[in-house]
């Protein structure tokens, strides 16, 4: 939540970028999710991990970024995990 937070201050106020964070803890389908092991598997931003343990660790259907670093997960087999860009993940919810 950290890093959601420092990223969205760098586009919008400290205050918006704070009720965002609040409003997503609150979510009625938003869920803590323990990491119990770390894959490690981006090697380009070590800092990106967190994100693909987490999606692991939930059983989530998929990671929505355009961060090219993900693209690496696209030629990972085990542990698999889908890598959607944000315009086909437009798609899917509209």
């Amino acid at each position: 939540m950290n890093e959601y937070q420092e990223i969205l201050s760098r586009y919008y106020s400290t205050a918006f970028a704070k009720l965002v964070i609040e409003a997503i803890l609150n979510a009625p389908n938003a869920k803590p999710v323990t990491v119990y092991y770390k894959w490690l598997l981006i090697l380009a931003d070590l800092d990106d991990n967190k994100f693909v343990d987490c999606a692991l660790n939930a059983g989530t259907n998929f990671i929505v970024t355009n961060d090219k670093h993900f693209n690496i997960l696209k030629e990972i087999d085990f542990p698999y995990i889908k890598v959607i860009d944000i315009e086909t993940f437009k798609k899917i919810i509209i």
